[in-house]
């Protein structure tokens, strides 16, 4: 089609202009405006005569971009056709310009998502740390985590967009040539890579400080929870990779596309961000990770997950020989 055609062919606009408001005399020269300034809009390659429908009420007309859809240039075509030209051309009158079809469409939920996504990953992200630091009472435990977690999930997107946007070994993986990224895509990973990031961080935070409140050694802790739990998060990671990976092979480009980030995602929270970062933060910290302001903590829920409190005792008092 892009040889036949043109590269926007595939992805016309629909320019829809509401005149139901607009007396019969103002519409010939209302009809005749807006053409002209479609005409003259840049990035198109061809413009429709605007139609009347049986009514009279509704001018109807196509516009194509002069690129591809996904073109960065058909985005800002449809944006300043709604924002500015049909606006424009209707000025001074009471009628209402739109620009729809599949590509404006898509268009229209890219922005929305592009613009909320920010905010649910701030929301997502304040409630896992709130929750990290009810239940474990670390400040610096709660920042790690939401903080490390959110490096996996940059991770994945970066990879994502290395694969698909920029072709870098796109072949070998059934991928022929720049494919863009679907709009819903990185907020649907967002989701689900971040619960099983979380699932993975309480399950070795919950040993290291039952460890803690055990022995009040930070170091040997971290070492302690490692140990049993490693093997066990290596082997939950491998069947999720497997289970992601198994998509890859779709011949379906969404699909394929969230496999290929769930399981370089987890592949990745599981190695080098679970098994070596978070126990190397952990020691480093040592005994402030498990520091929390007094007047923090005394506003703070007292939540015991596993019934520890009762059998480990509660945290070291500042000062006391568990505490050094």
């Amino acid at each position: 089609m892009t040889d036949a055609f043109g590269a926007g062919s595939n992805g016309p606009l629909t320019v829809v202009v509401d005149q139901t408001n607009v007396p019969e005399s103002q519409r010939s020269d209302l009809a005749s405006k807006t053409q002209q300034a479609l005409n003259d809009a840049s990035g198109t390659s061809f413009v429709s005569p605007l139609q009347p429908t049986q009514d009279g009420d509704v001018l109807v007309g196509t516009v194509y971009s002069s690129v591809s859809p996904q073109n960065k240039d058909t985005t800002d075509l449809v944006n300043r056709l709604y924002d500015h030209t049909l606006p424009d051309a209707a000025s001074g009158t009471d009628a209402k310009g739109y620009v729809t079809g599949t590509t404006a469409a898509q268009v229209d939920f890219r922005n929305i998502v592009a613009e909320r996504l920010p905010l649910i990953i701030l929301v997502v992200v304040g409630l896992a740390f709130l929750i990290v630091l009810a239940v474990f009472r670390g400040l610096l435990v709660a920042v790690k985590a939401a903080v490390l977690n959110v490096l996996s999930i940059a991770a994945s997107y970066g990879v994502v967009v290395a694969v698909f946007q920029w072709g870098w070994g796109g072949p070998a993986l059934g991928v022929h040539g720049k494919v863009p990224i679907e709009s819903y895509v990185p907020m649907m990973m967002f989701a689900i890579i971040f619960g099983l990031s979380m699932d993975y961080e309480i399950f070795l935070l919950s040993r290291v400080h039952e460890a803690w409140l055990r022995t009040g050694n930070a170091e040997d802790s971290v070492a302690h929870a490692l140990e049993i739990t490693a093997r066990v998060i290596t082997c939950a990671a491998l069947i999720m990779v497997s289970v992601f990976a198994a998509f890859i092979i779709s011949d379906n480009i969404v699909v394929k596309m969230l496999g290929l980030g769930l399981a370089v995602s987890v592949l990745i929270d599981a190695t080098v961000v679970r098994l070596l970062m978070v126990p190397a933060v952990m020691t480093l910290l040592g005994k402030h990770a498990w520091w929390t302001p007094r007047w923090l903590d005394r506003i703070l829920p007292h939540i015991d997950t596993e019934g520890a409190g009762e059998k480990l005792g509660a945290l070291p008092e500042p000062g006391s020989p568990r505490d050094k």
